[in-house]
């Protein structure tokens, strides 16, 4: 038995994936920046999903584009090692390219997904899992949508056990300051979503 969910709901998880995924592998330029500040808020709301939404969208209306590509810069890119490398292996076992982005490359083959050509990153990047679940979700081309529980053991295999710790030590970089919203957006998010693959597998036993 799987959550009953619109299309919409569906859609707007996806959205959000998309989201996370194209704030993390860039920083935003100012169209993205506008569009965020003239999101629709709900105002009131005590759900820290709403809560972080909403300062994110209040940080982006006084975020310059130059401000935020100097803050990434300083956060996720380096000629020696970057302040934040938001990979599953490093944060699993240390290191990167270990056993994690291994196990995530034969789960990708399994679904018929796969690192992009030209891609600048490794698939364990928090960024390209965030893509892969929009794709899970709402399929991509001729990919059909995945079912809730394979989504749900795709975020338990290769989100859910680091990403807490990651975007916590994100959020303690003295320089985060517009990223520290994108982190407590996707923390508020993620514990959302396994949260609701929580609830549905108790659901199917």
């Amino acid at each position: 038995m799987e959550r009953a969910s619109t299309d919409a709901e569906e859609q707007g998880r996806a959205d959000l994936y998309a989201l996370l995924a194209r704030l993390l592998f860039a920083p935003p330029d100012a169209y993205l920046l506008q569009q965020l500040a003239a999101a629709p808020v709900r105002m009131g709301s005590s759900q820290p999903l709403e809560v972080a939404w909403a300062a994110l969208t209040r940080g982006c209306a006084t975020t310059h584009a130059a401000d935020a590509t100097a803050e990434f810069d300083a956060l996720f890119v380096s000629i020696d090692a970057p302040r934040i490398n938001p990979f599953a292996s490093l944060y699993l076992t240390g290191f990167l390219n270990e056993k994690p982005l291994v196990a995530l490359r034969d789960d990708l083959a399994r679904l018929g997904l796969a690192r992009r050509h030209g891609a600048g990153e490794m698939e364990d990047h928090m960024g390209a899992l965030c893509e892969a679940m929009r794709v899970l979700i709402v399929g991509s081309g001729i990919r059909q949508p995945q079912s809730v529980e394979v989504q749900r053991a795709f975020f338990e295999a290769h989100l859910a056990s680091w990403y807490a710790s990651c975007l916590n030590e994100l959020r303690s970089v003295p320089e985060a300051r517009f990223y520290r919203l994108v982190a407590d957006l996707a923390e508020a998010f993620f514990d959302v979503e396994a949260l609701a693959f929580e609830l549905e597998a108790s659901s199917w036993n």
